[in-house]
């Protein structure tokens, strides 16, 4: 969707399992979060604007919860891989601050192990396309990124 957006892949981070499977997530007793690891070309598009993008089709004011889904696995978090990241995520933050009326709950804490999720949650949009979920939640996500962000698509 986005220049210099090599690969996307949805996954779990930031937990105490090794390779942690869907269900084991979702009971909350792993520790992880849903995440997803994005590969970037850094000449082509910034961290900056990746993050830009993950504040607008995210709540980061709502503890452990994403619209209806609710527990840790549905924590908002940043996982940097180098002090640069960290500290560009930090302003991040402060910037998005101002977007929001209620104080934004997003850790910004060291990448750890990143669990590729199974084949079934890779390109979940793509695959399903007109899944109830896809239509209400991710619809609307994509169209308004997509007209904010319409420099930055492919």
């Amino acid at each position: 969707m986005f220049r210099g957006v090599l690969i996307v892949e949805s996954g779990y981070s930031g937990g105490n399992v090794e390779n942690p499977s869907y269900e084991a997530v979702c009971s909350g007793e792993t520790g992880h979060a849903e995440t997803v690891k994005i590969t970037f070309d850094p000449e082509i598009i910034y961290y900056k604007d990746i993050l830009d993008v993950f504040w607008t089709v995210h709540n980061p004011t709502t503890l452990n919860q994403q619209g209806n889904d609710s527990g840790t696995q549905y924590r908002s978090v940043i996982f940097y891989i180098n002090e640069e990241q960290h500290k560009i995520a930090q302003d991040s933050i402060k910037k998005a601050a101002k977007l929001w009326d209620d104080p934004i709950v997003t850790e910004l804490i060291p990448a750890e192990t990143f669990y590729k999720a199974e084949d079934y949650h890779q390109n979940y949009f793509s695959n399903n396309p007109s899944r109830a979920y896809c239509q209400m939640i991710i619809n609307p996500k994509l169209k308004k990124v997509r007209e904010k962000y319409i420099s930055l698509l492919k």
